[in-house]
């Protein structure tokens, strides 16, 4: 029965042609499954067979149309073996050890490239200069296979810092454009990272190299985070707890079990964060970094808040500011570098919009440390400058600063709209449900057709 689904299944697949149009390989390039959709739609393909083609509902097969962002491997896996369409066409064919890594059985990779020989090259060299040979865009698409170079016999401490000062650069573009602008690149520079565990080294260069290793596996958990794709990132904190208890960095360890409670904390999982930035609390305090220890009373500050205990939230957010005014300009390890003056400031803002019926002074402070936050930022810090801008319009227009929350709200999506991040985009909830109430309001109205054109 089941051979037999199969093969039911690829007769009713849509004509291959339809692949090879214009229009159509700019949308799959592009990932852009609702422009898909809406291309097979003209063709006279029915929403109710793509659903069945992809293994989605129709309902889903609606939102997609509506403008909601398909960003997860699997599912765009799924949508492009279910169309028949080649995966490497929506820019999923991965080389196997990176597939590996992010946990998806490898699609078929088109393995045609280049002749590798120096007589084919220097012929096809010859074909594309006189102008003889034609050119197919479509091949771009599909990537080479990526063979890496032997990792070296012997590593130093200068490896490692090469290492460091890479991850360093990814989380600076993750920062300001998202984790759809690097997440893949982190992915490989991980892949090569551990090959180098192999390679001899001083027990100083060893601790080292876990640490930067563990640094890593946290960034390909938050970009993946970022992107909605939780297994993966999920995955990607366990090793990173792993490196870290390995070589006893209590301060990591702190990072880690942040990262975990942010990603609950984001998805409404509020017990859980609560449970994983306590723990956290505990790592911290062993680590003896004041500012790590503050950062998760911050966040806790905002757990509480959305458990709905007062008392605590406004505790911990205490605690935070103490902590990390005796330990502001203490060295922290690059993995704690993040949490500074305006985070803190915008963690506090967070905990007391949050509040239980909050008082109209608890907004006017969460106001004020939002305004203060957004002034602090830097141009690298975009995306965490988008969510404060994004808190501080929702905030003003519930304070009935209508005029001044639309302007603030138009230029968080300003900020917002380079950013490759769904992260970014749910954090609009709170700001589109208010503005719904002001539909009378025509800069309202324009400010949530700005926000709806972020979500397609």
């Amino acid at each position: 029965m089941g051979t037999q689904r199969v093969k039911e299944r690829t007769m009713e697949r849509v004509d291959p042609s339809l692949w090879q149009r214009a229009d159509m390989r700019v949308a799959l390039a592009a990932r852009d499954i609702a422009g898909v959709f809406r291309l097979l739609q003209m063709a006279g393909v029915s929403q109710r067979r793509i659903a069945a083609l992809t293994g989605q509902s129709q309902s889903e097969i609606s939102e997609i149309l509506a403008g909601r962002q398909v960003v997860s491997y699997d599912v765009l896996a799924r949508i492009a073996d279910g169309l028949g369409v080649a995966r490497g066409s929506l820019g999923l064919a991965y080389d196997d050890a990176t597939a590996a890594l992010v946990g998806v059985v490898p699609g078929a990779v088109d393995e045609s490239a280049p002749p590798e020989s120096g007589d084919g090259m220097l012929a096809r060299l010859t074909e594309l200069t006189v102008g003889s040979s034609t050119v197919d865009p479509q091949t771009w698409l599909q990537p080479f296979p990526l063979v890496w170079a032997p990792a070296p016999d012997h590593i130093g401490l200068s490896d490692v810092a090469r290492l460091q000062a890479m991850t360093e650069h990814l989380r600076g573009v993750d920062r300001q454009h998202g984790g759809g602008a690097c997440r893949e690149a982190v992915l490989a520079q991980l892949t090569w990272a551990q090959q180098l565990l192999v390679a001899q080294a001083s027990d100083e260069t060893t601790r080292a190299l876990h640490r930067t290793i563990a640094d890593l596996h946290l960034l390909a958990g938050w970009t993946s985070f970022d992107l909605g794709v939780l297994g993966p990132a999920r995955r990607h904190y366990s090793r990173a707890m792993e490196h870290a208890r390995f070589v006893d960095e209590a301060s990591l360890v702190a990072k880690v079990l942040y990262c975990l409670g942010r990603l609950h904390l984001h998805h409404g999982w509020v017990a859980q964060s609560l449970r994983l930035f306590q723990l956290g609390q505990v790592a911290a305090q062993e680590s003896g970094i004041g500012r790590a220890v503050a950062m998760q009373h911050a966040n806790l500050g905002w757990a509480h808040a959305l458990a709905g205990d007062a008392r605590q939230a406004l505790a911990c957010v205490g605690r935070a500011r103490d902590e990390f005014g005796r330990s502001e300009t203490d060295a922290v390890p690059p993995w704690i570098g993040f949490f500074d003056a305006a985070e803190l400031q915008a963690l506090r803002g967070m905990a007391l919009a949050h509040l239980p019926d909050p008082s109209a002074e608890h907004r006017a402070a969460a106001i004020e440390r939002f305004a203060l936050s957004t002034a602090l930022r830097e141009l690298p810090f975009a995306r965490p400058r988008a969510f404060e801008l994004t808190a501080l319009s929702w905030l003003l227009i519930e304070n009935g600063e209508v005029d001044h929350g639309i302007r603030v709200g138009n230029e968080a999506v300003d900020v917002a709209a380079p950013i490759r991040s769904q992260r970014v985009i749910d954090r609009f909830v709170p700001l589109r449900s208010a503005l719904a109430r002001l539909a009378a309001n025509g800069d309202a109205r324009d400010l949530a057709e700005r926000i709806a054109t972020l979500r397609r």
